[in-house]
């Protein structure tokens, strides 16, 4: 397909979006559109406007109920438009997956700076929550390697921001999940990608010596990968990987095949053998190493998953889709999971590692975690360092049953939100947020935020983030 025709398909869908908003005439269709947007005015935009994905397609586990009283507005927009290797760029719309995107890209020599781990993140989700790699030490959030965000707005009307055009957009829409406008497109850089990922293992024990090999590593800009799996407060394996074409034969590691050992369990044999290791990840495969077991979610719906007998026979029917366990998940098994489960990924600065990883044991108490450095430059928005540079920061991802006594979710997750917020770090928006109001906007700077809002007529159109996401709204 040319680039022209490219375009005009791509205008096409946004036309047809707008179309959707303002309740253009354009035959049937745009009259049922148009019916929907009168709806929406003649109720007198009592409702706000939503995406009408239902909630149970999204990667994140919280249960979204303002889809059942919002006014949902359907944007099915799923493919790649152009890949432009002249200027290395990508333009795709809003639910394109991580799994399409590597799936073409590496299949023509490209890739993304910073590619999220499972196959159905959504770039929508990505720009709109957040997104994190092995890479983002150098490339910074999924939103640092965006070039172009394309919206709709409140009053239907077509944007295209960039860092130079609409800047104040540009910077606000990341982790405002959708509370701007409806994203229809993106561009995002590509790099030239190489065949295999070049990838040590180096066991580390004793908590200082696993934060300051961490720190050294994630400093360290000739590592294209860096990766911490912490087994417990003092055992860990870090992980530092560079692209490359040339491999040696008897250290090929297809990790991705179904019938292969689970990646965390994988590299957990290097822990306990105490070796230090090297192979040779197909890039795809070591894109998509989390993905089979879903971090190490799937120990607990599986729990002989990593059996080799299991994998042989029904390995290539794994990981179940998230979507698939939300739609099947009751409410009382929904409460129950809430209760005694952790899905958290909180954003720290490095230089906070230690006290952090003695927070979390402390307050939760869930091995293994994930750990995934990135620079935060120093940008307008929701999300920044205190001060004028960027700044390393760390994702410590926790995923598990915790096994801290008495746990009790709520009183235990605020305390780690508090933590958070006293050493200027984030907490990832699509996991469940106990803060009330006043500590939301001291975690997060709402500034510029706050005034798009209300430039762009955003108050009668869609809901505060906070309100769209913390528990203490949605309940």
């Amino acid at each position: 397909m040319g680039a022209g025709e490219q375009n005009r398909q791509s205008a096409h869908c946004v036309q047809g979006i707008c179309g959707y908003l303002e309740g253009d005439e354009e035959g049937e269709e745009g009259e049922v559109r148009s019916t929907q947007v009168r709806e929406w005015k003649e109720q007198g935009s009592k409702t706000f406007m939503c995406t009408g994905r239902p909630g149970w397609l999204t990667v994140s586990l919280r249960v979204g109920k303002y889809k059942k009283t919002h006014k949902n507005i359907m944007i099915n927009l799923m493919d790649i438009l152009e890949v432009d290797t002249k200027k290395q760029i990508v333009r795709v719309e809003p639910l394109v997956t991580m799994g399409q995107v590597t799936a073409l890209l590496t299949s023509i020599g490209w890739t993304l700076p910073v590619l999220p781990e499972l196959d159905d993140l959504t770039v929508g989700g990505l720009i709109m929550g957040t997104g994190i790699e092995s890479s983002s030490h150098k490339y910074g959030l999924f939103q640092h390697i965006c070039t172009a965000y394309e919206l709709v707005l409140a009053d239907g009307s077509f944007v295209r921001c960039t860092p130079s055009e609409n800047s104040d957009l540009f910077y606000a829409v990341p982790w405002s999940c959708g509370t701007l406008g409806f994203l229809v497109a993106a561009e995002i850089r590509i790099i030239p990608a190489k065949k295999y990922v070049k990838l040590r293992f180096e066991p580390v024990r004793g908590l200082e010596a696993i934060c300051a090999k961490f720190t050294h590593e994630s400093q360290r800009q000739e590592n294209h990968f860096v990766e911490g799996l912490l087994y417990s407060l003092d055992e860990a394996v870090i992980m530092t990987g560079v692209m490359t074409d040339e491999a040696e034969p008897s250290k090929l590691s297809s990790i991705g095949n179904y019938y292969k050992p689970w990646f965390f369990k994988h590299v957990e044999n290097y822990l306990k053998t105490n070796r230090e290791g090297l192979e040779y990840i197909p890039l795809r495969h070591y894109y998509h190493r989390h993905t089979r077991s879903i971090f190490w979610e799937l120990q607990d719906i599986i729990p002989f998953g990593n059996n080799p007998i299991f994998r042989y026979l029904f390995g290539w029917m794994v990981p179940p889709k998230i979507s698939l366990l939300k739609l099947t998940q009751g409410e009382t098994l929904r409460k129950l999971y809430e209760q005694h489960h952790v899905v958290q990924d909180m954003l720290v600065p490095m230089k906070c590692l230690q006290q952090a990883l003695h927070t979390f044991q402390n307050d939760i108490h869930v091995y293994p975690i994930w750990l995934c450095p990135f620079i935060l430059p120093s940008q307008p928005g929701l999300v920044h360092p205190k001060g004028n540079e960027a700044e390393l920061y760390i994702d410590i991802g926790a995923y598990g049953e915790p096994r801290v006594k008495h746990f009790e979710a709520r009183s235990c997750m605020r305390q780690l939100e508090k933590f958070v917020r006293s050493v200027h770090g984030f907490q990832m928006l699509y996991a469940d947020c106990y803060m009330n109001r006043e500590e939301f906007w001291e975690m997060f700077d709402g500034s510029l935020y706050h005034k798009l809002r209300e430039k762009l007529g955003c108050q009668d159109a869609f809901p505060e983030v906070y309100d769209k996401i913390c528990k203490a709204a949605r309940h």
